[in-house]
């Protein structure tokens, strides 16, 4: 299978439903999650207090038509456009197997 993207998603815990459902609801005909800890520039300059280290990871694979529809999606369902809330980008799949859609 070709022309597949992978939309990754790192947010902080409890955003993971919101995101999933967006990511279906636009297109995608699976998600991936798992949970991760992270830690940043805010740890080494004493300020990540309010941040917590617990984080939700989702990966969306999809067809290049899709991506810029389920992309949007994401990004607005987890606020990830805001400062804080996360980060998703994209990558793309040269070659895959077991991908399919209807």
């Amino acid at each position: 299978m070709e022309n597949l993207n992978l939309i990754t998603c790192i947010v902080q815990r409890g955003i993971k439903e919101k995101i999933v459902t967006a990511a279906t609801d636009a297109g995608a005909h699976g998600v991936t999650y798992y949970y991760g800890r992270g830690t940043g520039i805010r740890e080494s300059i004493n300020i990540g207090s309010f941040i917590r280290p617990e984080k939700e990871i989702i990966l969306i694979v999809v067809s290049e038509e899709k991506t810029d529809d389920v992309f949007d999606a994401v990004v607005s369902a987890g606020n990830i456009y805001k400062k804080g809330y996360g980060i998703a980008y994209i990558n793309k799949i040269d070659r895959a197997a077991g991908f399919y859609e209807e």
